[in-house]
């Protein structure tokens, strides 16, 4: 079935997402790998920059869990089925992956030694590899099948649920990581998505949390764009680690 007698899915906002995702995740293996053996404070801070990416990609990828695949599979003809089960599995790869760098992020924030800071490393490149490889498949395969079956309706239920999952006190942070490369109309869809007074406060404060995160983290309140992450990367030594 199609949706029909309804407006259908923008899916402009996963686009400004996986930017996101691309950016910030792409450069972490490089961040860590740049931190002094035993320097605390600043293994400190990286690993904070790790625990917010962390909850915004368990939280993106729980609501799709709940949302996105079910229906599709619901509502899709039977070719939809394999790509929604391979989604469906390498979303079970990221959240391994995920939470070894987790854990791999505690034993570093603990004890920042050459040892601890190679291992998390190490898997970071792997959980970046398999993100942006599960993203590009996704942009390809899934969003044209969601702007078919999916309801407007339900796609910003599936952005609602996203939110709900990221821990309160990252929430400002995260919306302003999310506009920092976004184009003006897909922020002014996001933007009227919201309740007036969390609108007010988000397009203000999130900016500025980004801002002075990114002061912290990159030593500059405009770190580097996907382009230029992604770029880099193609010419890593570390490329294509697993």
């Amino acid at each position: 079935m199609t949706v029909q007698g309804e407006s259908r899915a923008d899916t402009r906002d996963m686009y400004m997402v996986h930017t996101v995702f691309r950016r910030e995740f792409g450069a972490l293996p490089s961040l860590v790998r740049s931190v002094r053996t035993g320097d605390a404070e600043r293994s400190q801070i990286i690993a904070h920059h790790i625990d917010v990416l962390s909850n915004f990609l368990d939280a993106h990828h729980r609501s799709e869990d709940i949302h996105l695949w079910p229906k599709l599979l619901d509502r899709g003809s039977q070719d939809v089925a394999p790509i929604v089960h391979l989604m469906e599995g390498q979303h079970e790869d990221i959240e391994r992956l995920n939470e070894e760098a987790s854990r791999a992020v505690g034993s570093w924030r603990t004890n920042p030694t050459q040892e601890s800071q190679r291992a998390l490393a190490h898997v970071l490149d792997s959980l970046f590899y398999r993100l942006d490889e599960h993203m590009s498949l996704e942009e390809w395969r899934i969003l044209p099948l969601a702007e078919k079956y999916i309801t407007a309706t339900e796609w910003r239920d599936m952005a609602s649920e996203s939110g709900r999952e990221i821990h309160q006190e990252y929430i400002p942070l995260v919306f302003g990581m999310t506009l920092y490369e976004a184009n003006q109309d897909v922020i002014q869809k996001t933007l009227s998505e919201l309740p007036p007074e969390v609108r007010s406060v988000l397009q203000v404060r999130g900016p500025q949390e980004f801002s002075s995160h990114s002061e912290r983290v990159y030593g500059t309140s405009t770190p580097p764009r996907s382009g230029a992450v992604m770029r880099d990367l193609r010419h890593s030594p570390n490329r294509g680690m697993q």
